[in-house]
């Protein structure tokens, strides 16, 4: 996992002298928010809205224990690196018109968890400590198409555009 951050910090680097965005960040200075979602705490550390980045975007995401992401999908490829904590991903084979069967998988500290474009998933903190992971994602800002369960049509999906941290950016 640490050769995985040092290659997107090397390369952030490379890109950051040439775009003239600040090179070095200390995590402390970057603000964060649950924006509404009791249990979560959301930072960029580096995205599309917020530093400029075309083809990657760098979250560190905290979940209190009990809570999790909504069923939702998106049209990017996502990785998961979790950092403390216990979880569960929940993740449906791809359907035609459903999300599929879901298969479950435990996640905890040094897992990786790769999520192809589109594909149904949730995660949920089971533990009784925080759920800490970085979330990479490609082509951001994203489209997210959130579930009410697992069982309903891709149809009935809700489309969120832009998503709350890209949102209150564009917006201020």
């Amino acid at each position: 996992m640490r050769s995985v951050l040092l290659v997107w910090v090397l390369a952030f680097a490379a890109l950051s002298r040439a775009s003239g965005i600040l090179v070095v960040r200390n995590l402390s200075d970057i603000p964060q928010d649950s924006y509404g979602r009791p249990g979560l705490s959301h930072m960029t550390v580096a995205g599309a809205v917020h530093h400029g980045m075309k083809e990657l975007e760098v979250w560190l995401q905290t979940f209190a224990p009990g809570s999790g992401t909504p069923i939702h999908r998106h049209d990017c490829e996502e990785i998961f690196l979790v950092l403390k904590g216990k979880g569960t991903l929940f993740l449906a084979e791809p359907g035609l018109e459903y999300p599929g069967e879901v298969l479950q998988f435990h996640i905890s500290g040094n897992s990786t968890m790769t999520i192809p474009v589109n594909s149904v998933h949730q995660i949920i903190n089971t533990s009784n400590e925080d759920l800490q992971f970085y979330v990479i994602i490609s082509r951001p800002p994203i489209r997210v198409f959130v579930y009410r369960s697992f069982l309903v049509p891709h149809t009935e999906a809700v489309t969120h555009f832009p998503y709350p941290w890209d949102l209150k950016t564009l917006t201020s």
